[in-house]
C-alpha cells in the first residue's frame, strides 16, 4: 500500500499514481490533495492524526514550497511504517506517532539526480522514490515468506523494513532533518484546579472548526468557558447547541475545537492557525 497526500488539489496527483504504477501495482490510497496550499505545518498535524488509523504502509507526502531549492528529500522509517517527504517538518509528527517509541524512527536522505521539473518533486521524485520504497519492501516480503525457515505471512516487521531500506544505494542517513513540533498549552492551576489555559490554534478544517492545542481532558467537564473572554458553552455535540450557536467541544483529534452548529467556527470566533486561545472557567475571575 502507498498513502498519497498533498497540497496539489487536481490533476496532479494523477501524474504523481501514473509514476507510481510505472513501477509497482501497489494498492494507492489517496489520504487528502486539499491540504493548506503551502503549510508544512498543517500537513504535519494532519497527518499525525491520520496515518496511524493505517496498516503498515509507504505513505508519499507532498506539501513544499521549498520545490527546487536546495532543501533535502527524505526517507522516514517510523515503527512498521515509511514515509516520503520533502525535508520541510512535516514527515516527523507524524513519524513519532506511528512509532512505538522515540528511537523507532530512522530518517534517511534521498539522492535527488536532475528531475525533469523543477516544480513539480511529487511526480519527479517522491512519487518513484516511493515506488522504489515499495518494492524494495515488498521484494524484502517475498523473500522472507519464501524462506525455508520462514512460517510468516510476508508481512515485514521493523528490522527487516530498516534492512531493506539500508540496502538502497540512493539513501544515506540524514544528519540533522527540519522537524515541526507543536507547542504545549500553559495552564494556570489553583489547588490543582485549571483556573486558566493559554493554548494556539493549530489547525482550521474545511467546515471551520478551529482546533486548538488545548487537551480535552482540561475542558471536557466545564460547563460554560471564557473563550478569548466571549462566554461559550462546552457540549460534547454540536447538536447540544442550537443552529448557528458558538460552542466548544472535544474533537476526534483529543484537543479542545471552537466551533458553530451548522456554522464556521474560524469566523465566529475570529481566530486563525498561530492565533492565541485563552479558555478560562466561567466560575473564575481573573
Amino acid at each position: 500500500m502507498i498513502t498519497l497526500t498533498s497540497d496539489f488539489g487536481s490533476p496532479y496527483p494523477a501524474a504523481m499514481k501514473g509514476v507510481i504504477r510505472r513501477h509497482t501495482d501497489a494498492e494507492l490510497i489517496d489520504v487528502a490533495h486539499d491540504l493548506p496550499r503551502g503549510d508544512p505545518r498543517a500537513a504535519a498535524f494532519w497527518l499525525r492524526f491520520v496515518l496511524p488509523e493505517f496498516p503498515p504502509a509507504v505513505h508519499c507526502a507532498v506539501v513544499d514550497p521549498g520545490v527546487g531549492t536546495d532543501r533535502d528529500a527524505l526517507v522516514v522509517r517510523a515503527g512498521e511504517h515509511v514515509i516520503v517527504a520533502p525535508d520541510n517538518g512535516l514527515a516527523m509528527p507524524p513519524a513519532r506517532a506511528l512509532a512505538t517509541d522515540e528511537s523507532d524512527f530512522e530518517v534517511w536522505t534521498l539522492a535527488v539526480d536532475d528531475p525533469a521539473s523543477e516544480t513539480f518533486h511529487g511526480r519527479d521524485v517522491f512519487a518513484p522514490a516511493a515506488a522504489r520504497v515499495r518494492t524494495a519492501l515488498d521484494e524484502a516480503a517475498s523473500a522472507e515468506a519464501g524462506a525455508a525457515d520462514s512460517a510468516g505471512d510476508g508481512s515485514l516487521d521493523a528490522d527487516a523494513i530498516a534492512a531493506a531500506l539500508s540496502g538502497l544505494d540512493d539513501l544515506a542517513p540524514a544528519s540533522d532533518p527540519v522537524d515541526i513540533h507543536f507547542p504545549e498549552p500553559s495552564v494556570e492551576r489553583d489547588d490543582g484546579d485549571a483556573i486558566a489555559i493559554d493554548g494556539e490554534v493549530l489547525a482550521i478544517d474545511r467546515f471551520g472548526n478551529v482546533i486548538t492545542n488545548v487537551p480535552g481532558d482540561l475542558v471536557r467537564d466545564r460547563d460554560w468557558l471564557r473563550v478569548n473572554g466571549d462566554l461559550t458553552p462546552v457540549a460534547e455535540t454540536f447538536g447540544a447547541v442550537d443552529p448557528g450557536e458558538r460552542l466548544v467541544t472535544v474533537g476526534s483529534h483529543g484537543y479542545a475545537e471552537c466551533d458553530v452548529n451548522d456554522g464556521r467556527g474560524d469566523g465566529a470566533f475570529d481566530l486563525r492557525p498561530g492565533d492565541a486561545v485563552r479558555f478560562v472557567p466561567d466560575s473564575v475571575s481573573l
